[in-house]
């Protein structure tokens, strides 16, 4: 009996062990990555004015192809500090917790794509029962800001549609964000979730490759889950579950 407790006591001291040296392994990581995207910031900075600085020192010396060089090279260099951002943001996504308030989720949805200022033929609509839900409001405005987001840049036209429902259960609120682009091939549903991965060439359409993983980070470290349903040609839809208590309004 005592070998037994003893076994038990030991397991238990080594399962406290591993826990903490798998929050400390978290921890140093996400100090890395702050330390490592702060500092490239400047060597970028530097060459992105060392290139500003000889094209006007040298003005009419530059010739047409030497400028569009020039262009490109800045350009990979705001890639470059997007990239960073967004390393930034996913390593934030699974440590910081905001205190729960009230949230006017159809409020907070068509704030969010003001934000994103997309041009006069998108359009946004609410399915009805939006929710005021008691919830982290940062963690789903930055997933409602990468789907929207995503939407928008991959929709293919400009004219998108975009439609946002959502659906209660006694545990949790289902959303879904659908629009009516170019959709997603099946074979890619999984690599879409991925950091830094992109179905389209960066020079077509400009990003990280950062915000679903984002959104599925922040998701899951709340307890939720987050899916796609898509096939080319007939559009996306992206789902998520939420945790958050539903409060009415007076």
């Amino acid at each position: 009996m005592d070998d037994s407790l003893k076994t038990k006591d030991e397991l238990l001291a080594e399962v406290q062990g591993l826990r903490k040296a798998l929050r400390q392994n978290s921890a140093d990581l996400d100090q890395f990555t702050y330390v490592a995207s702060h500092d490239l910031r400047a060597p970028l900075r530097g060459i992105s004015n060392l290139s500003q600085w000889l094209e006007e020192d040298l003005g009419p010396q530059v010739g047409p192809g030497a400028r569009k060089q020039l262009e490109l090279l800045r350009g990979r260099v705001q890639r470059m500090e997007a990239m960073l951002d967004g390393l930034l943001e996913y390593s934030r996504a699974g440590r910081v917790r905001q205190t729960p308030e009230p949230v006017e989720v159809g409020r907070l949805i068509h704030d969010v794509m003001a934000r994103l200022a997309p041009g006069p033929s998108a359009r946004l609509e609410t399915g009805p029962g939006m929710p005021v839900l008691v919830t982290e409001r940062a963690a789903l405005e930055q997933v409602f800001l990468h789907l929207l987001s995503n939407a928008l840049k991959h929709a293919g036209r400009e004219d998108v549609r975009i439609r946002v429902e959502v659906e209660a259960t006694s545990a949790v609120h289902h959303f879904s964000v659908a629009d009516d682009g170019q959709g997603i091939a099946p074979r890619y549903h999984e690599k879409i979730w991925s950091p830094f991965q992109t179905l389209v060439s960066r020079d077509k359409v400009e990003g990280a490759g950062m915000g679903l993983s984002v959104v599925k980070k922040l998701v899951e470290g709340r307890g939720g889950q987050a899916w796609v349903q898509s096939a080319e040609g007939t559009g996306t839809t992206f789902h998520f579950t939420w945790p958050g208590s539903e409060e009415r309004l007076a």
